[in-house]
């Protein structure tokens, strides 16, 4: 399967979408923070980051889905900073922190998206992109033209403005999305973005229109689609059933849904008491099936993987 930025390189559409990508850093509306500073100027708001990206790092990555990782690892690239900014970010320091990390002209991120290629990645996976989809846009056709072929997956918290994501339609072949908090109480005092339940609903609906549900190739690695992401949260601060719910309602049950339980405190969850606690199995196992029920097709089986291999591993100590 040819993955979508090249027929939209090759008609052309690539190079304006480009065009309104720097238009809009021109006045920054690229996500919802909506600073509108002028970043074709190096000025920056919220996400620290102005006319070019910053990489915080690259690499084969095997801790994603098994889908992503496949036998050559998912090639992520870590972008410094971020539009939301949740207080117990497991990439803290990556992610909110003054420190200026490398920028990248678009030259030199076509590079580094080759050279993933060149090391078996199986996808290029942009972690954290929402504030430099327009930079991520721009380095293509120059990675198009060396030779870049693999799918592009777009690593996100769902905080993402709705116009920026149709300009991403045609470029994106995997969306791979948050759903943090279905509180706008919640949203705001973890993450100052009262605003999140809606656009991240609204997002993820653009989303699942443009690329539909998880398409898996023979080998069972993803080639297109959905992928959705909810991390279980002490106290349900991020409403799980009620997110279950939503995707329910909208007809979601194909995209692949990663209900994660290795939340623990990082950044400045100490500030917050309620955040200090941990998941259980038994709560991630209870939402999967929940999930289940509900008609899901597609539920990542890592928890439960690992638990099993946790049993095995405790019996044959006792045996």
């Amino acid at each position: 399967m040819e993955p979508v930025y090249i027929k939209t390189y090759k008609s052309g559409e690539l190079q304006k979408k480009i065009a309104r990508f720097k238009q809009i850093l021109s006045n920054c509306t690229l996500c919802p923070r909506n600073c509108r500073v002028r970043r074709t100027e190096n000025k920056s708001g919220v996400c620290k980051t102005g006319r070019l990206a910053q990489v915080a790092s690259f690499d084969l990555h095997f801790g994603e889905e098994s889908p992503l990782v496949g036998h050559g690892g998912s090639g992520t690239i870590f972008f410094a900073h971020c539009n939301l900014g949740c207080v117990f970010c497991q990439n803290y320091s990556i992610s909110q922190t003054d420190t200026r990390f490398q920028e990248v002209y678009p030259n030199q991120l076509a590079f580094i998206m080759l050279e993933l290629q060149k090391k078996g990645a199986e996808n290029i996976n942009f972690v954290t992109p929402s504030h430099v989809a327009a930079q991520i846009v721009e380095a293509l056709p120059e990675a198009i033209e060396q030779g870049l072929d693999l799918p592009l997956v777009y690593n996100t918290s769902s905080y993402d403005a709705l116009n920026t994501l149709k300009l991403l339609d045609g470029v994106i072949d995997i969306y791979l999305a948050d759903t943090k908090f279905i509180s706008p109480g919640h949203s705001q005092k973890y993450a100052h973005a009262t605003d999140y339940p809606e656009v991240a609903m609204q997002a993820i609906q653009e989303m699942y229109a443009q690329v539909g549900g998880i398409v898996l190739d023979e080998q069972g690695r993803v080639r297109k689609g959905l992928m959705i992401r909810h991390l279980l949260m002490p106290e349900d601060i991020a409403g799980t059933e009620e997110w279950l719910d939503f995707l329910h309602q909208q007809g979601m049950h194909d995209v692949y849904l990663n209900i994660m339980d290795q939340y623990h405190p990082a950044g400045q969850a100490d500030e917050f008491p309620e955040l200090m606690n941990r998941i259980s199995y038994t709560q991630w196992e209870r939402v999967v099936n929940m999930a289940r029920k509900m008609g899901f097709k597609y539920i990542d089986e890592g928890s439960s993987r690992i638990f099993k291999q946790s049993l095995r591993h405790f019996a044959a100590k006792l045996f």
